[in-house]
């Protein structure tokens, strides 16, 4: 009775590790994002393990099924399309679950896109902020944005090729041309590819090759204004925060931790921007 949380290659199957090919090779069952997917590097490894459908819009009865299975003693591989189950992907939910029941939940490290491309970015690492997919449209996306613009550590985040142009457009006009960024793309495959530039170079570049495969988009800091009481400054920075489209609760907060406000006077001057 033991639910595996295996890292899968992000491409080249050669970065599988040894004891997460032993652990496939053993387990009762498979949990895969993408049964096709999985089904090839299982294929790779000489081993044929009954597997099931687990993703996004699997019926509660699924993650049921898996529990039942778990709890009955049996052995589960919980794998994503590729790198690191429960980033960005429904495996939380399975994990949480199996964990209130008591069933033991084994991490197998390996790949991850987040990891890989810090790890190339030559931007700092030591603390980052990942957001994952942003949303779509409307002020969640607009509030996310604007986290981005003010953000004191590194961010990254995922995108679609088809979308990634309109993602620098926007990150350009709450970020500023400026910011540093860099594009990790299809890593660890046969067209990867890291660029790195300004969030304009970027977005002219990629206006001109549009990008195919999956993206790990990973932005500089923002550099925080100097803590200044001068309510001028601070009412100028509140109503970029709520241009931006953030809550005035969180422009209120960004004030009391960049200007020193009290909360009090952060709320009053959010209140007049």
């Amino acid at each position: 009775m033991t639910l595996y949380v295996i890292a899968t290659p992000l491409g080249n199957l050669d970065d599988l590790s040894i004891r997460a090919a032993e652990t496939l090779r053993t387990v009762d069952l498979v949990a895969a994002e993408d049964t096709r997917r999985s089904r090839i590097l299982l294929e790779h490894l000489g081993t044929s393990p009954p597997m099931v459908s687990f993703h996004a819009h699997s019926p509660p009865a699924r993650r049921a099924q898996l529990l039942a299975r778990l709890e009955a003693g049996a052995t589960v591989a919980l794998l994503t399309d590729a790198g690191t189950p429960s980033i960005s992907d429904p495996g939380a939910s399975l994990v949480r679950e199996a964990s209130a029941r008591d069933v033991p939940v084994v991490p197998i490290p390996g790949p991850s896109a987040v990891t890989a491309a810090l790890s190339v970015s030559g931007l700092p690492a030591d603390r980052y902020l990942f957001l994952g997919f942003l949303p779509r449209k409307g002020g969640h996306r607009a509030a996310r944005l604007a986290e981005v613009a003010g953000a004191p550590c590194t961010v990254v985040m995922f995108e679609a090729p088809l979308r990634l142009t309109r993602l620098l457009d926007d990150l350009i006009e709450v970020c500023g041309p400026d910011r540093r960024a860099v594009v990790a793309r299809e890593l660890t495959k046969r067209y990867e590819e890291v660029r790195s530039g300004t969030l304009t170079d970027l977005q002219v570049y990629y206006r001109d090759h549009a990008p195919r495969g999956e993206i790990t988009l990973v932005i500089d800091s923002g550099a925080a204004p100097p803590r200044d009481p001068s309510p001028a400054k601070a009412l100028e920075r509140g109503r970029a925060l709520l241009a931006a489209g953030a809550t005035r609760r969180d422009a209120a907060a960004t004030l009391v931790e960049e200007f020193g406000m009290s909360r009090n006077d952060a709320y009053r001057l959010i209140a007049t921007a």
